[in-house]
């Protein structure tokens, strides 16, 4: 195997050259009735594996953030940012889902995720709550942003199913952010 070479946003090493088991290639792996066009149930099923992994990536820095917070509103946040955990897991759950419904393979596996994740890496030295609470909403804000563009890419391909469920998801990171950024906002 050729050796990584720094190409990431953070300008450590890809595994572009990773074994074909990880191909980044993505088609409808199975046949299904569903009557969206195969092109395009190829071309959704690629979009959400790049949703999915951002999905994630999202997961594990709500987990980073739940494992490290210190200071004075510990409880609250550790516990806010395991209930964020918890539903980003069900986000995960939902793209994943609809990409085997649509006939293609959910990858998920932590290689593939390291590649594709569009987010910005989670800083790891974080421990005081109010830069948590930045970077976690960072994170979210990120996030809401691609599963916006997302619901127009479902929208051009004419898949409602894949928008709505894009959609929903939307809808429930627009209230973690809510729910984060009032972390740190100062009463008028």
């Amino acid at each position: 195997m050729i050796p990584p070479t720094p190409d990431r946003k953070d300008g450590t090493a890809s595994r572009k050259n990773a074994p074909e088991n990880r191909t980044r290639t993505t088609t409808v792996a199975y046949p299904t009735k569903n009557d969206l066009p195969e092109d395009s149930r190829s071309e959704a099923i690629g979009l959400l594996n790049q949703r999915l992994a951002d999905a994630i990536d999202l997961q594990t820095q709500c987990k980073q953030a739940h494992w490290n917070v210190k200071g004075p509103a510990f409880i609250a946040l550790h516990k806010l940012f395991d209930e964020i955990n918890e539903e980003v897991e069900e986000y995960v759950d939902l793209l994943a889902e609809r990409i085997v419904q649509l006939g293609g393979i959910a990858e998920g596996t932590i290689g593939v995720v390291a590649d594709r994740s569009t987010l910005v890496d989670y800083p790891l030295k974080l421990s005081i709550g109010a830069e948590h609470v930045a970077a976690l909403s960072d994170a979210l804000a990120m996030f809401g942003r691609t599963m916006r563009v997302g619901i127009e890419e479902m929208n051009e391909l004419e898949d409602a199913g894949s928008a709505d469920i894009l959609t929903e998801i939307s809808r429930g990171v627009d209230k973690w952010l809510w729910m984060v950024e009032a972390h740190l906002q100062l009463q008028c």
